[in-house]
């Protein structure tokens, strides 16, 4: 069997329920009560009220690499992130992220990774959040730790990123950006907890735990078990 088209076969069923979820309003797995390993979601800033968002377009200072942002809209399919384990830690698919766990957040349209380092954001100076890699595959700079407050994470509960490396908390603090991107908001990361750090899952498509052995580390989804 051709994997590859194996693999663009089930990329393609992954995006119609994807669209099925923009749509509808459907959150496929939506009986689970916990996140698990595998999943493709959409992260809502509680208190801006915006989702985790990227694209196709590069900021023009600091890395230069891909721009991350908090954007209104509801039904944008460029907010769909996969959950994936570290170069270092494997991360089941079908199996509950534990609080305190380091993941990958990898964003599905354009395969890069969720990222941060000391570069100074646009519009606030705070520390940088971009979008890094290929194929889903950057380096130890897309690696961050669930906060929240069990054994698990919940998916009715606010949770925090700390990014592994530089401490720093996924946050967003109302800053908004002109064109091309106009309305979006900088997402950046900042040292201290508050409310501007806290993120709730919302649409997507939540993998169930299996009995079945996992697959690779392929964050095109080739395990298809909902």
């Amino acid at each position: 069997m051709d994997t590859s088209n194996c693999r663009n076969s089930l990329g393609f069923l992954l995006q119609i329920l994807l669209l099925l979820s923009s749509i509808c309003g459907l959150a496929i797995g939506s009986e689970l009560s916990f996140v698990t390993c595998g999943s493709v979601i959409k992260l809502l800033n509680v208190k801006h009220n915006v989702r985790l968002h990227s694209h196709d377009v590069r900021y023009g200072s600091g890395s230069g690499q891909q721009s991350v942002t908090g954007v209104s809209a509801v039904e944008d399919s460029n907010s769909y992130w996969s959950i994936r384990g570290t170069s270092g830690a494997s991360c089941t698919r079908g199996t509950p992220v534990k609080c305190g766990q380091t993941i990958r957040l990898t964003h599905v349209n354009t395969g890069r990774n969720l990222h941060s380092h000391y570069f100074a954001s646009p519009l606030s100076s705070n520390q940088e959040v971009s979008a890094f890699g290929e194929e889903g595959e950057g380096d130890h700079l897309d690696e961050w730790t669930v906060q929240c407050g069990g054994s698990v994470w919940k998916r009715e509960e606010s949770v925090r990123f700390r990014h592994k490396s530089t401490d720093g908390l996924l946050s967003v603090t109302g800053e908004q950006y002109g064109r091309p991107i106009h309305g979006q908001m900088e997402v950046h990361a900042m040292s201290n907890p508050s409310q501007h750090s806290l993120w709730k899952v919302m649409e997507g498509v939540f993998m169930k735990p299996s009995e079945s052995p996992a697959g690779g580390r392929d964050f095109a989804h080739t395990h298809t078990e909902f």
